[in-house]
């Protein structure tokens, strides 16, 4: 079966993650549900007259729904029947398109991984050409389009509280992994009832690192399917595309970030390959790279991928 959640003040949640927000959707587990997101503060959007088109429930979203603290407008949260704290949320990524045909980027002082370098706010709009899959950039360069979102999680453990969309933890959320495009896969470990998916913070673009603070910020609908996993049991969040798996460190300190990752991946390659720890270490050293996923999140990243034709069968 497939579910359509359509963004709107009554479907999103603008700036958090909780475990007591009750869901605005809830579906059966391998049920195929087709999202809506929007993105972006009223600051953010292009001067008028500019013939871009704006979602007009981005407008509502903005003049009904407040922001209730700092981060990202997230669509859901959607309920997986059956889903319970322990259990993991397979998060398949079936397609992300482009909702508007622009983006927005901004600096900000203070912010960043360069955060005193650069002490002028500043915002930019960004042509986005869905067809041609390109972004037009300011001085005229045509940089190639890889939508993705930046932010896909479940509820955090209730004893968590609200929780800003900002910091990526456990539960996922703020991941910005740019590998996360359309025929990925998401895994993530279960904290509440239901699992309670959301997901927003669209990106036309993104280099690992996002050093800037932002990528090409946008509006994108995703297709998901959803499927409950009682065998598995994952403490951070876990991915593969068709030809890598992927694991992530997430920490304040990128030296942490790597350990986590490379445990994590050390860990997954023997339960694969019943290698021992010690060769799974060794074939992290020859082919597995460890990359920053991003520096300006608070709680920084990094990932590791392997590539799955060297696991065997």
């Amino acid at each position: 079966m497939t579910h359509h959640l359509k963004a709107s003040p009554e479907t999103v949640a603008w700036g958090y993650f909780d475990a007591s927000l009750p869901p605005v959707a809830e579906i059966d587990s391998g049920d195929t549900i087709v999202i809506e997101t929007v993105s972006g503060s009223p600051e953010h959007l292009p001067p008028e007259g500019r013939g871009f088109h704006v979602p007009p429930e981005l407008l509502d979203i903005h003049a009904r729904s407040p922001r209730q603290v700092p981060g990202h407008i997230l669509s859901g949260p959607v309920a997986v029947r059956g889903a319970k704290p322990g259990h993991v949320l397979e998060v398949r990524i079936l397609d992300v398109a482009l909702r508007q045909d622009w983006g927005w980027n901004i600096i900000r002082p203070l912010a960043g991984t360069l955060p005193e370098d650069f002490p002028i706010a500043r915002v930019v709009n960004i042509p986005l050409d869905a067809k041609a899959g390109m972004a037009r950039l300011s001085w005229g360069l045509d940089l190639p389009l890889a939508p993705f979102f930046g932010v896909m999680g479940v509820a955090p453990p209730p004893n968590w509280g609200r929780i800003s969309t900002i910091q990526p933890r456990a539960h996922g959320g703020n991941l910005d992994n740019k590998e996360l495009v359309a025929g990925s896969t998401l895994y993530l470990p279960v904290f509440a009832e239901g699992a309670l998916f959301s997901c927003g913070d669209g990106h036309g673009a993104q280099g690992d690192g996002e050093v800037c603070v932002t990528a090409i910020e946008t509006a994108l609908t995703g297709t998901f399917r959803l499927i409950l996993r009682e065998d598995m049991n994952l403490a951070l969040p876990r991915a593969e595309t068709p030809t890598h798996l992927i694991t992530m460190g997430l920490h304040e300190d990128l030296n942490r970030c790597a350990e986590t990752a490379l445990r994590d991946m050390i860990a997954w390659i023997v339960a694969r390959t019943g290698l021992p720890r010690e060769d799974a270490y060794m074939l992290c050293s020859l082919a597995g790279d460890l990359r920053i996923t991003q520096t300006v999140n608070g709680n920084k990243g990094v990932h590791m991928m392997m590539a799955k034709a060297l696991l065997g069968g």
